[in-house]
């Protein structure tokens, strides 16, 4: 079947079968690598993507399901060459260790800052709760998406860029 979305700011239309989860629309048929897969239960959250601004994890989304949808990727967080401020929090705070379920937290953030440009450490928690970390004990994490807030313009009032 032939599915349209929007990913990323483009639009595509690909063709995959009816059963086909959207993560794997996303990495397989797109080639965007950047969502993980995990536990393939739902349950630990590395495969977190936006779609029309809100997270979902796409291991529970059929690609179909997306047709017609804004599906917005980790990759699509930098945006002319310029980290996105919750990219940068993460690395202004080392919110990161092995990094596998870094692109879903950042998507996660993302979705928080978006719709409370300042959440509390209680409101970040809540929102990454979908989420499992093996390595940095979230206090990082939690550290990084405040940074965030605190810096909306990122790394854009610095002048960074991306090395992409």
């Amino acid at each position: 079947m032939q599915i349209s979305m929007t990913v990323n700011g483009d639009e595509i239309t690909r063709e995959a079968e009816p059963r086909v989860l959207l993560v794997h629309f996303i990495r397989e048929i797109l080639g965007l690598t950047g969502t993980h897969w995990g536990c393939d239960t739902s349950n630990c959250g590395t495969c977190v993507v936006l779609m029309d601004g809100l997270p979902v994890k796409s291991c529970t989304v059929l690609a179909a399901m997306a047709d017609g949808h804004d599906i917005r990727t980790v990759e699509g967080l930098a945006t002319g060459g310029v980290l996105d401020p919750v990219q940068q929090g993460f690395m202004e705070e080392h919110g990161l260790q092995c990094g596998f379920c870094t692109p879903g937290m950042m998507l996660t953030a993302r979705a928080l800052l978006d719709r409370n440009p300042h959440p509390d450490d209680d409101q970040i928690r809540e929102a990454i709760s979908g989420q499992i970390c093996r390595c940095t004990g979230y206090a990082t994490i939690v550290r990084s998406v405040q940074w965030a807030a605190e810096h909306p313009a990122g790394a854009a009032a610095t002048g960074e860029e991306v090395n992409a």
